[in-house]
């Protein structure tokens, strides 16, 4: 047996237990708009019960980036809104749901209310703030980078060991490299790089990884981003902030696919004094916002506050329900006397 160095509540960890054990058919559910810390957890967690012999599914709301399909058993994962009759089968068979890195129900878009009205034990597995209420069972530390991160713990707890499995250690460390930007940002300590580096002494291909995850784009992504840093990027010295900003055309001009934009908003954290990037992104029927700062700068206290959002202190996302100018110029206004870098500065 291996020591363990990590303290979990072990009323819920006996409860997590149970569950998969007492269970004969288990879903697992990431949020809208996956990122590499939720497709990583769902996964790595898929492996583990796969290899306990249970039947187990895996379901996204939408669709994946296009830079997370390369990952082992991705294509495992079925999209509900690609196939909303099998999606609603999965989740009225389950007697098992296990959701994993979001703590809102509403990250769940079309698939909220059946979620709500499945009668299956349901778990949360996260790592973000502020938790909602609709889990019998929430496993949720704040202080983790990743969920990726939770989920080798809590594995490796009911376990004894880390669990051997090559798929599930390289969606493990895919989950915490692209929530902390490559260990740039967020909220690591001694005891994840403690795993990153088990991981790569385990075999773990980070060349593998980082060229599937961040050297796999297309010319029209490149060009974008050009796009965006040269015609779209305003500089704010007087509060220590930039923003990019990207319009349906902007988008649709570099022929856009999913992902394409992902990064972006840390991109004018390289500028010397800033402290603080916003990416304001048109979509549909609002504008997306996506905030990241540096150091001690609460980015999710303004996002929160101001566009309904949340997240982590330094990654943190909202949205504004209007044009693209209103949301820009809303954004200004709450920036001349409520800047979080100002605050801290002070």
């Amino acid at each position: 047996m291996c020591k363990q160095n990590v303290m979990f509540d072990p009323n819920k960890i006996s409860t997590l237990s149970k569950y998969i054990s007492d269970s004969k058919k288990i879903l697992l559910i990431c949020h809208m708009n996956p990122d590499g810390d939720a497709i990583g957890s769902m996964i790595a967690m898929y492996r583990y019960l796969k290899s306990k012999g249970k039947e187990v599914a895996m379901i996204s709301p939408n669709y994946l980036q296009e830079f997370l399909k390369w990952m082992d058993s991705s294509d495992s994962i079925n999209v509900y809104i690609k196939n909303y009759r099998k999606g609603g089968k999965l989740v009225s068979e389950a007697d098992l749901i296990v959701m994993l890195d979001f703590n809102q129900i509403s990250r769940l878009g079309e698939m909220e209310r059946l979620t709500i009205g499945s009668k299956a034990k349901k778990v949360v597995i996260d790592h973000h703030f502020d938790p909602g209420s609709f889990s019998d069972l929430l496993i949720s530390d704040p202080n983790r980078c990743a969920t990726a991160e939770l989920v080798y713990d809590i594995i490796k707890e009911l376990e004894g060991c880390p669990f051997d499995d090559p798929v599930f250690r390289e969606s493990i460390y895919v989950g915490i490299m692209t929530d902390t930007g490559c260990l740039e940002y967020g909220s690591y300590n001694g005891h994840t790089l403690r795993i990153v580096g088990d991981l790569l002494d385990a075999g773990v291909d980070k060349e593998r990884v980082r060229l599937n995850v961040y050297n796999n784009f297309s010319a029209d992504r490149m060009r974008l981003m050009g796009f965006a840093l040269n015609e779209r990027m305003v500089v704010l010295d007087q509060y220590d902030t930039a923003y990019i900003y990207l319009s349906n055309a902007d988008l649709e001009r570099f022929n856009h696919v999913k992902g394409d934009t992902e990064g972006f908003v840390n991109l004018p954290l390289a500028i010397k004094n800033i402290r603080m990037s916003v990416l304001f992104i048109e979509k549909k029927d609002l504008i997306k916002l996506s905030f990241r700062s540096k150091g001690d700068y609460p980015v999710n206290e303004f996002a929160s506050k101001y566009f309904g959002g949340g997240g982590h202190k330094n990654a943190s996302g909202g949205e504004y329900k209007g044009s693209m100018e209103d949301a820009i110029k809303e954004f200004l206004e709450k920036l001349a006397y409520d800047n979080p870098c100002v605050e801290k500065q002070e």
